[in-house]
């Protein structure tokens, strides 16, 4: 046999085994890898180098190491599922770099980092004041988690005490001009509703390059001439928002109103504009 294609043909064994031994290994070790799994990816690409092209009559021996080298990985994953301290152990733990607005000089020095480091991790986290982070720690992957300060954190519903509907997730229903007809039975839609929607947008389904529907029933298309300007179907979805913000708004007033005439007015209203969403939401959800 040439030596060419037996190159070639060791490589493409390489190929296969690592293909087979990473999905053994799960998608941990592609993701956030620990000091042994960075370890043991190095040296698996290293083997698998030298299968392609050592040309002695040992190169399978390259096969075997491989072999022990996921057999370790495996069996130091199954102990890290069953046993805290081997996680501790082999990942590490996290660093707590920061607490309560305050920087903990002794974990940077232990974590090897220096501050103009640390402020730019915070930088990425949307924190430019150290003040105004209440916790900040160092994961044993090295990425940097922020918790800020209460009072510099957004506005949500829930510090409102604002009760929202759950989001469901975008279903695809259209890619690359053809119908998914598996997505639009998850959301209990039909074909002719799909091409009702499209003659709305005056488009075909041949020239959508992608087409989803949110969770209000709005379908929202790319088309492959972005030249082409489609409107985009809010009128439900701001319906909704509208309806929800009004609630919001009278259960707020009635928080904050210290009559009290004024505040059970409030509280009533509020709970009667939460009747009535109740009742339009299959509506707006079509």
């Amino acid at each position: 046999m040439p030596t060419w294609l037996e190159i070639v043909l060791r490589t493409l064994l390489a190929v296969v085994v690592l293909f087979v031994m990473t999905k053994l290994l799960g998608k941990r070790q592609i993701s956030q890898l620990s000091f042994f799994e960075y370890i043991t990816g190095i040296t698996i690409g290293s083997l698998a180098a030298y299968i392609s092209l050592d040309l002695d009559a040992n190169w399978f021996l390259g096969l075997v190491s491989i072999s022990v080298w996921v057999a370790c990985s495996l069996i130091i994953e199954f102990l890290q599922l069953k046993s805290k301290k081997m996680r501790d152990f082999i990942d590490g733990k996290g660093t707590v770099l920061i607490r309560d607005g305050k920087i903990l000089e002794d974990n940077l020095k232990k974590e090897r980092l220096t501050l103009d480091e640390l402020m730019e991790q915070l930088r990425k986290k949307s924190a430019f004041k150290v003040a105004d982070v209440e916790f900040a720690i160092m994961e044993a992957s090295g990425d940097i988690n922020v918790l800020l300060a209460r009072k510099h954190q957004p506005l949500t519903p829930s510090h409102l005490g604002i009760k929202v509907a759950p989001e469901k997730e975008p279903q695809t229903v259209i890619i690359d001009g053809n119908i998914m007809n598996e997505a639009l039975a998850t959301i209990g839609f039909s074909r002719g509703w799909l091409q009702t929607e499209l003659d709305k947008l005056a488009v075909t389904v041949e020239n959508v390059f992608l087409g989803q529907v949110d969770s209000y029933g709005q379908l929202f298309v790319d088309l492959y001439d972005d030249k082409i300007k489609v409107p985009l179907p809010q009128e439900k979805a701001f319906l909704f928002a509208t309806l929800k913000k009004c609630e919001g708004d009278l259960m707020l007033f009635g928080l904050t109103t210290k009559n009290k005439d004024a505040k059970e007015m409030y509280e009533q209203s509020s709970k009667q504009m939460e009747e009535i969403i109740a009742q339009l939401k299959p509506v707006l959800k079509r």
